[in-house]
């Protein structure tokens, strides 16, 4: 049995460190981290232990934290993220995957970058913003950001990405040329007759289901998705759901047809869980049908939304799921989500919830 299990919270105001053994009934807490930065993502590489997080604002810029020593001390870097001169500086890190040795690190204004010293110093991956359809991305209500970075299990040269408010992008050749890949899903805040464009949806989450690296997951503004064929046509499984309308998917570590979600209710009436009663939604058969799981979770009063990247599930059996809120309540269950309990209360808005498991 693993001897840790870290869940990495990123907050408004820093990073921390939720940390248990694999039993998952007791947890310690640590943190704030990173200097109280703004803090929009961290994730923790599997293969060394090493911990990045990312963040920054118009206030701080942009940086990667870095911990060799899961929290003790950090150190961070902004070296080489900026663009070209003439163009909007980057403002924010807000998405981090570590993969084979590269560090890739999403930004805002929508841009990729990637590190092959382990954060120290940075390199714009231009192919992206060279797509003709750069000039016409639009912004979220969050800004123009690169949140989702999905990186292929055995090859990698080929990576799925998500931008609000541009949609999904795939790059077989390392990031030189990109391809959109947003056909079947919906824009419905565009005009009649344009709902469904080539490019310009409202993404706000994508995961890859393991083991199939050809099944996705999509939550969007406009619906809950599934691709079996690495996004070249998506297909609606929003059917069994009290909205169309959320932030977070998360899969399942081994099973690539159970997949979680958290529907919000609707991007004009509040963005928080439907009726003021927490839920959170699995699927066993890919989304064709939906169980709705509340066992431990607030069924009164509860108006809090969930962001795109604060819910995670980790390696171990049963696989633990955990989701934090924008009301600063980082929530967890250690039976795939039959029951649920608060781990902490009364944080600064959470981010994103990532896993870690070490075994030492």
């Amino acid at each position: 049995m693993p001897k840790k299990v870290l869940l990495l919270i990123g907050s408004k105001k820093g990073a921390f460190i939720a940390e248990s053994n694999g039993q998952r009934k007791k947890w310690t807490l640590r943190g704030p981290f990173c200097e109280t930065w703004p803090i929009n993502h961290i994730a923790g590489d599997p293969e060394t232990g090493t911990i990045y997080a990312g963040g920054g604002n118009e206030w701080f810029g942009a940086a990667v934290w870095k911990t060799t020593d899961f929290g003790k001390t950090w150190t961070h870097s902004s070296k080489g993220l900026n663009y070209e001169a003439g163009e909007d500086p980057v403002k924010a890190v807000w998405s981090l995957a570590p993969r084979n040795g590269t560090v890739y690190a999403g930004v805002q204004p929508a841009g990729l970058f990637k590190s092959r010293d382990g954060g120290k110093s940075w390199k714009h991956v231009e192919g992206l913003r060279d797509h003709p359809s750069k000039q016409h991305w639009q912004p979220g209500a969050g800004g123009l950001i690169l949140h989702s970075l999905v990186t292929h299990p055995t090859d990698d040269k080929k990576m799925w990405i998500g931008i609000s408010a541009a949609g999904v992008f795939y790059t077989k050749d390392g990031g030189k040329t990109w391809e959109t890949r947003n056909k079947g899903t919906r824009a419905d805040f565009l005009p009649e007759g344009q709902n469904y464009p080539e490019f310009g949806q409202c993404v706000h989450c994508v995961v890859m289901a393991p083991g199939e690296p050809d099944l996705l997951y999509q939550q969007n503004h406009c619906g809950m998705y599934r691709t079996e064929d690495g996004a070249k046509q998506w297909t609606s499984i929003e059917t069994g759901l009290p909205s169309s309308f959320g932030f977070p998917a998360a899969a399942h570590p081994r099973d690539p047809n159970t997949v979680y979600l958290i529907p919000l209710n609707g991007d004009s009436k509040g963005r928080y869980v439907p009726d003021g009663k927490a839920a959170v939604y699995r699927s066993r058969d890919r989304g064709d049908h939906w169980d709705k799981l509340t066992d431990g979770l607030p069924q009164e009063n509860a108006y809090f939304g969930v962001l795109r990247q604060a819910l995670a599930t980790d390696s171990l059996k049963p696989a633990g799921v955990y989701f934090g809120t924008n009301g600063g309540v980082l929530f967890g269950s250690r039976d795939e989500g039959d029951h649920w309990e608060p781990i902490a209360e009364h944080l600064p808005v959470i981010s994103s919830v990532e896993t870690l498991v070490v075994d030492r």
